[in-house]
């Protein structure tokens, strides 16, 4: 997902986002353990998708204040 999606994103979506993708990404996280993925690189990536969102959110909330 890009800067410019995750900045259409209203409030409460970009929460549901967040959720649903620290979810997945904790998934990954044990399935990789369990069985090495086909692309390791996928956590990082997920991760990385995960702090964009964060950034954003927290943006947001200052702006607000």
């Amino acid at each position: 997902m890009k800067i410019a999606e995750i900045r259409d994103l209203t409030t409460g979506e970009l929460k549901e986002r967040i959720e649903v993708e620290v979810r997945a990404y904790e998934q990954k996280k044990i399935n990789h353990s369990i069985s090495p993925l086909d692309s390791p690189a996928t956590i990082t990536r997920s991760r990385r998708e995960i702090a964009r969102m964060r950034t954003e959110l927290r943006q947001r909330e200052l702006i607000t204040k």
